[in-house]
């Protein structure tokens, strides 16, 4: 089974994609931290049950021998949304289940935070990216439980995929009523928020 886990805002700078989200959402990101492993940094804002994450890469970190995931290493252009997360209790059974490409079980850690983290070989995940990146958590914390709660909540995430079959397909283990598939001629992430100050979206 899959659990909708976090979403993450790609930006060329996390000050930029602090600043983005901030003015979209109309609260401030918690501090995250680095990941030496990748070589990015980020910044964090509680959804409740999940999280938001702005992702860039850390210009004082040496660059690793691998791709980075969401793949960092050929964004370009404004921050926005590229990526979304999903949480499971085996990650090697889900990561057999999934399709080709969705990565390599990693461990990884940031502070006291572990987790096992299905990196892709190219930085790329199946579907354009539309495919979920694959996450288990080790131990009890979680940062959506340490965040201070702004009233932010997701209401929708809508993917759009040419393949929308099929990725609805790859996804049955996921049954989020939040998350939708909807068939385009292009692929796309929509995610939309109520707040304190009204309906907000992130794309």
């Amino acid at each position: 089974m899959l659990a909708l886990d976090h979403l993450a805002v790609s930006a060329g700078t996390l000050e930029a994609g602090a600043e983005w989200v901030e003015r979209a959402l109309g609260v401030p990101l918690a501090g995250g931290g680095k990941h030496a492993h990748m070589g990015t940094h980020n910044r964090l804002l509680s959804l409740g049950d999940l999280y938001l994450e702005v992702i860039a890469t850390d210009p004082k970190a040496p660059k690793p021998a691998w791709p980075r995931w969401f793949d960092l290493d050929n964004f370009r252009g404004p921050p926005r949304l590229t990526n979304w997360i999903c949480r499971t209790d085996d990650l090697d059974a889900a990561l057999a289940a999934a399709p080709a490409g969705t990565g390599t079980a990693t461990d990884l850690q940031r502070g006291d935070y572990r987790w096992r983290f299905a990196v892709p070989a190219t930085g790329k995940l199946p579907f354009d990216d539309r495919f979920p990146a694959l996450i288990q958590w080790q131990g009890d914390l979680h940062p959506a439980k340490a965040l201070r709660d702004h009233g932010i909540r997701l209401t929708g995430l809508e993917i759009t995929h040419p393949q929308a079959p099929a990725l609805r397909a790859a996804l049955r283990g996921l049954t989020d009523p939040r998350v939708t598939v909807e068939l385009g001629p292009y692929h796309a992430l929509r995610a939309t928020f109520s707040t304190p100050h009204g309906p907000r979206v992130l794309t």
